[in-house]
């Protein structure tokens, strides 16, 4: 397994050899702890060596933004209870969008922080939430209407066999 990272503007291959021994190696050098960060958006296709305890000890999944974490995030950018006693108005249908839609908490603090209204900060991400279900409804029906042509055409080349 050969990997290529990009560093400014060098390219390095690396092996998964070469990444392990200079994993391991940067650990027995140092006396004192390091944090090394990896992401990936496809762990399961990470060699098993990589993750091993002693490598990677800490291994923590960031997951599309959830109704609880739009609350945090309306009250910490906007100043609003998203889910308290008195909640906005717009609160309640974009909890229902958080939940069909698959946005990250990132995604839904750069709407908030787009104006410091509430209303209008809110308004935007019911129309950002809503272009993103839109969009991933689109993805789906492409996704199933090719599926279905697939398996058409199999259906068809079977036919014409027999």
């Amino acid at each position: 397994m050969v990997g290529v990272y990009y560093i400014t503007n060098w390219v390095l291959q690396l092996t998964l050899s070469g990444l392990l021994n200079f994993i391991d190696g940067l650990w027995s050098s140092c006396g004192d702890e390091r944090i090394i960060v990896f992401t990936t958006n496809h762990k399961d296709r990470l060699e098993p060596a990589l993750l091993r305890a002693g490598r990677m000890d800490v291994h923590i999944h960031l997951s599309y933004c959830t109704t609880s974490g739009f609350r945090i995030l309306a009250s910490n950018y906007l100043g609003i209870d998203g889910g308290g006693n008195n909640p906005h108005p717009l609160c309640g249908e974009i909890e229902g969008l958080i939940e069909s839609a698959e946005v990250t908490p990132a995604e839904v603090a750069e709407e908030l922080m787009k104006s410091d209204d509430a209303d209008g900060a809110l308004q935007g991400l019911v129309s950002f939430l809503k272009r993103k279900k839109a969009e991933s409804n689109k993805t789906e029906d492409e996704s199933e209407g090719s599926t279905e042509k697939a398996k058409r055409q199999k259906t068809d080349e079977g036919e014409e066999t027999e």
